[in-house]
């Protein structure tokens, strides 16, 4: 049943389309899975898809001259798309990589046009996407830029507690810009 459904209360909660437009916007999407450590995106990709991640745990990251630097996390229920890729058919700087199993649903760009020709709430779509990534990045360059490892990991704590508990220390490390034994360190101080 739709009414149980992640990506049905995704939309139904972030973007309240007629039901009839919901329903057959998610039966039009492909279910896919992936393997650990499987690329869901590299570097020079452009982005073709719209993507849910149903199930799972998707690293987000940069790397040049054999160096990697973690940037997002994406755990169950969220768009992994790189949307600014998608919108404007433009090679991604991005790297997606399979934390865990993954499961989730793909949409071609195609698709996903003729479905916003159809209905008028795809503008908003796109439109509030952009706007919390925007948002989104905005917030997290403040934040590494003026706030401490350990206030960052203060932050994880408090707002993002499941990645504690998904991601292994050392990509939390890369994420913070820190080794994984200055993460133990304030673990252990704060513990």
């Amino acid at each position: 049943m739709l009414n149980n459904d992640r990506l049905f209360l995704f939309f139904n909660k972030e973007f309240p389309f007629n039901k009839e437009g919901l329903e057959e916007f998610i039966n039009t999407f492909t279910v896919k899975t992936f393997r650990k450590n499987d690329a869901l995106l590299n570097f020079g990709d452009t982005e073709k898809e719209l993507r849910f991640l149903d199930k799972g745990v998707v690293r987000e990251f940069y790397s040049s001259d054999g160096r990697e630097k973690n940037i997002d996390f994406h755990l169950q229920s969220s768009f992994i798309t790189d949307f600014v890729s998608l919108n404007h058919s433009a090679p991604t700087r991005k790297h997606q990589q399979c934390l865990t199993e993954i499961t989730l649903r793909s949409l071609s760009l195609e698709k996903f046009n003729e479905f916003t020709n159809r209905y008028q709430c795809g503008k908003l779509f796109i439109d509030t996407i952009f706007q919390r990534i925007i948002d989104k990045k905005e917030d997290s360059q403040y934040n590494q830029f003026i706030k401490s490892p350990e206030e960052l990991y203060l932050d994880i704590l408090k707002q993002k507690p499941e990645w504690l508990n998904e991601i292994p220390q050392y990509h939390l490390a890369s994420y913070l810009g820190i080794t994984p034994e200055t993460l133990s360190r304030i673990r252990k101080r704060i513990s």
